[in-house]
């Protein structure tokens, strides 16, 4: 698997028109809708699409993830990059 692309800390990542993330009450679950698509959001991923208001910064999301989990950034960033890089490639999320 190829190494995640490097997010610079000032990004500001954001849903773009058309994506919404939701909680599926039903299924006691989050989700993320985009046009003809969805994604179902583990816990993790949950905590992070959570700080997706597109005006806070990569960095600051980071910040508050290493207090809410209890890690050093380096050992999170590299998980979020993947994450958000991937939802980005799909256009779930802009960066």
């Amino acid at each position: 698997m190829a190494a995640p692309r490097s997010i610079a800390d000032e990004t500001v990542p954001a849903l773009p028109r058309g994506v919404k993330f939701r909680e599926d009450k039903a299924r006691g679950r989050y989700v993320l809708l985009g046009p003809e698509r969805i994604f179902e959001a583990d816990p993790i991923a949950t905590e992070i699409l959570k700080r997706i208001d597109g005006k806070t910064t990569f960095k600051a999301i980071l910040g508050q993830l290493t207090q809410l989990f209890t890690a050093d950034e380096a050992t999170i960033r590299p998980d979020v990059e993947a994450l958000l890089t991937d939802l980005s490639d799909k256009q779930m999320v802009t960066l």
